[in-house]
Parts: C-alpha cells; structure tokens; sequence
C-alpha cells in the first residue's frame, strides 16, 4: 500500500478469470513502465493457474475472491480497496492483453489536471480506429452507445471499454454502488445521472491473446443485447444514489 501523501498515489485494478496465458506479459509491462505503482489483481475464482502466475510477481497484490463474482463483483472489489486505502486515483484494465499498459499515463493527465472524474479509454473516440471487431461486436457496442446518449443525453462512444482511470470520489462512489450485471455501460450512465463528469481519449486496443471474452456478442446477440437494455434503463430510471460532491 502506498503512502496516501506520495505525488503518484495510483493503484492499477486488474480484474482476472483464467488469464493464465497472457496476465503475466501485462503485469511485467507495467512494471517496467510505472516501477512502483500499486498493482492489485482480483482473482474472480479462476480455475486456472492465474493465482500461481501473479504470484511471480512480487509486489503485485492480489485478492483471491472465495467465489466468481463475475466482472462487476471483481471490479468493485477493487474499488472497495482503493476507497478504504486513500488512493487517489484507480486505473482499471483487462487481463488479457488488449489494453496497452503505455495509454495509462495518457488516461491519468485530465484527472490530474481536474478537468474530469473519469476517463475512458475510447476505441472509437475520434472516429478511426485500429481496433478490428466482427460485425456482431461492433454493432452492439453501436446499439449500447446509442441507448446510453438515449438514456443520459451525453454521447459516449465506447460504453463497454474496461479501460478506465477514476479520481477519488468516483473511487469511493463506485466503492459503495458499482452494477454487477453489465457494469461498463450501467456505470456510465450511473455516473452520469449522479453528475461526474466523463471523458474519453482514444487508445490502441489489441484481440484478446488468450481465453474467452466475459462479452459475447456471438451466442444469442439479441437476447443478450435486451439484458443489456434493459439493465440500462432500469439503471436510468433509478432515483440518483447521492448527490454529486457530497461524498465523504
């Protein structure tokens, strides 16, 4: 745990199912780019040999949850950490390789400067991207973006990156409030209704190197797209959880 007071009081939450094959390459680039920066791996009950491979790395904390919470219940772990340690600042990225350790420093500049709450980092934020999805996934991150700027009013252009950075009262909202179903679109349009302000940059993303996707939009597309939805508007309609720069 870092000293509250340190000028980079940055803790990295990196959510992992089965990611054996490729979480090790990713903590290793962290290290060499960020040295001492806090790392935290939540371990959603793999079945595989994760465990045994973040523990090679020393200095990388891990929490190694009884059960699989699934992606919400690892996430907001991982928040739930952050809040009760004084971080001010959380970057959240997957296991798996598609996010380049090198983009984080690019999603901590507007927080730092207090021009935002959270960042996100966009595949599509300015409208190129190297990013090459099937059809099938592009379309339904289209469809969510869509219902999100219905819903709230504000476009977002990738509502379903887990490529994040926070500052400290999202840190401690999400802390307390993060959705479990489908969190990256229901926590932006959570946060939004609750009055933090969001911002995007655009970011390289890769294919998965390794394992299964916690998103697919292959099997059952439509009825997967409605849970989406439709855990979006019942998120929308909720009356707002706190009011915007009351939190402790």
């Amino acid at each position: 745990m870092k000293d509250k007071n340190t000028p980079d009081n940055v803790l990295i939450v990196i959510p992992a199912y089965n990611e054996e094959a490729s979480i090790g390459a990713l903590l290793q680039e962290i290290r060499v780019l960020y040295g001492g920066w806090d790392i935290l791996v939540v371990n959603d009950h793999s079945a595989d040999r994760t465990p045994e491979v973040v523990r090679r790395y020393k200095g990388t904390m891990t929490v190694d949850l009884p059960r699989n919470l699934g992606i919400g219940g690892a996430v907001q772990t991982g928040f739930i950490y952050a809040a009760r340690n004084h971080y001010d600042y959380v970057v959240q990225l997957d296991a798996d390789g598609q996010h380049q350790p090198a983009d984080i420093i690019r999603l901590l500049e507007p927080l730092k400067k207090e021009e935002t709450d959270v960042v996100i980092g966009s595949r599509f934020c300015n409208g190129k991207s190297s990013y090459r999805a099937g059809f099938a996934r592009r379309t339904g991150i289209r469809i969510i973006s869509f219902f999100c700027w219905l819903l709230t009013g504000k476009k977002v252009k990738d509502c379903t990156s887990g490529f994040r950075a926070y500052n400290r009262e999202a840190i401690q909202f999400l802390s307390e409030y993060y959705p479990i179903d489908y969190p990256e679109p229901e926590a932006v349009i959570m946060l939004i209704k609750n009055r933090f302000r969001i911002s995007e940059i655009q970011v390289c993303m890769h294919p998965r190197k390794a394992g299964k996707s916690s998103i697919s939009f292959r099997r059952g597309t439509t009825y997967y797209m409605f849970k989406v939805v439709l855990g979006m508007i019942m998120t929308a309609i909720r009356p707002k959880t706190r009011k915007y720069g009351k939190l402790q």
